[in-house]
């Protein structure tokens, strides 16, 4: 495959429309999709860190309320920890059709800005203490850095801890 253009502007996803709206600065990142390549792949395609990579995870609480999860790609969630502060049972991954249908995204290419269902947003309190992110646009094979606190500002995402090493 061709190596895309870093520089290249996409076109719009629901993401960027919502973030242009808002005023937030970014800037786009395309790479090559790789099934079931993940953070890993991105990063190593981009040349950045994995640590800055962010993930956008839908999982559901044991009444199946959909969720969202913003986790470093080089970590994984403990659902357990997760589930105990924010006051649920447990919480789970959502099959993929079924994240699909909750965000309006494909999964690989999930971005928690501009999802078909409002959802409440958790972030690993360490993604806020990064200069910048890089976080999915709303398409696979598309990133876009931005300040972590946009997550806070636009999302309302609330900060947990529960993040395990992979």
């Amino acid at each position: 495959m061709a190596k895309k253009d870093k520089n290249a502007h996409v076109s719009e996803t629901p993401a960027t429309q919502l973030l242009r709206a808002q005023g937030v600065e970014f800037t786009e990142h395309p790479y090559d999709y790789v099934e079931h390549g993940g953070s890993a792949e991105s990063a190593r395609q981009l040349g950045l860190d994995e640590h800055m990579v962010v993930k956008t995870l839908v999982m559901q609480d044991q009444d199946a309320r959909p969720l969202i999860v913003l986790m470093h790609g080089d970590r994984k969630v403990s659902t357990k920890n997760l589930a105990r502060q924010i006051g649920a049972k447990h919480v789970q991954p959502c099959k993929p059709e079924v994240a699909n249908r909750h965000s309006g995204y494909l999964v690989g290419g999930t971005s928690p800005f501009g999802t078909k269902k409002d959802m409440p947003v958790f972030i690993e309190e360490s993604i806020l203490s990064l200069p910048r992110i890089a976080i999915n646009g709303g398409r696979r094979g598309y990133l876009l850095q931005l300040d972590p606190q946009v997550c806070v500002r636009l999302l309302q995402a609330k900060t947990v801890q529960c993040a395990l090493a992979e």
